[in-house]
């Protein structure tokens, strides 16, 4: 490979930072310009240097998601590779969102670090493969369930106040029958009507209806 691809390395761990370095330095294509351990001197390095890739650990100062969209927002062309511990797919999940192009494990050798990170710098994405395994595997999994009713977001008590209100009864009645306050009811209301992503208590009471739960207390 003859191009020579410019890197900077963040991680809170010394050690580990200092060895990740070294490995890409050894290598003949790759060159590490800029070293730090937090998200803000991962932006300033970035601003600096414009480097092909910046390496971001997720559990630093700072949190390595958010330095990823603060840089893939003022930086596009600098592609964003996470290096961590961490196999949460939450963390896989919002790390891609924030613009990441690649997922990697640090139990990786230091011969897979420099393959994996060669995919990224030359367009493609690398997500460690068993991590790649259980989110393709989630995905399928998402797809054939049954679409999630807005009703399903509400609490208990929630879908108590709103089957009394679907049943016609007032703030007041519905207070007095769950003995509550009235505008304890209203709070409730609220907050309902925003999680059915309804104008008002009409549209709420013929969601109810259309889920069936003005038919009994």
């Amino acid at each position: 490979m003859s191009n020579v691809y410019t890197i900077v390395v963040v991680d809170d761990h010394p050690l580990f930072r200092e060895g990740v370095a070294r490995s890409l330095n050894e290598a003949d294509f790759f060159e590490v310009v800029g070293e730090c351990g937090c998200a803000e001197d991962a932006f300033d390095l970035v601003e600096t240097h414009l480097p092909d890739i910046v390496c971001l650990d997720i559990s630093m100062p700072g949190g390595g998601i958010n330095a990823a969209r603060r840089i893939n927002a003022t930086f596009p062309t600098v592609k964003i590779v996470m290096l961590t511990v961490s196999e949460a797919d939450e963390n896989v999940s919002d790390a891609l969102e924030a613009g990441a192009s690649g997922y990697i494990l640090k139990g990786i050798g230091a011969a897979q670090l420099v393959e994996a990170l060669s995919s990224v710098a030359s367009g493609q994405s690398y997500i460690s493969p068993d991590l790649a395994v259980r989110l393709l595997t989630v995905a399928t999994n998402n797809t054939t369930k049954k679409p999630e009713h807005p009703i399903d977001n509400l609490t208990r008590r929630e879908e108590q106040i709103l089957q009394l209100v679907a049943n016609g009864l007032s703030n007041k009645e519905v207070g007095a029958a769950l003995d509550l306050q009235e505008k304890t009811i209203k709070h409730y209301m609220t907050n309902i009507l925003q999680k059915l992503h309804v104008r008002n208590r009409v549209e709420a009471a013929l969601l109810a209806r259309d889920r069936g739960l003005s038919d009994s207390v």
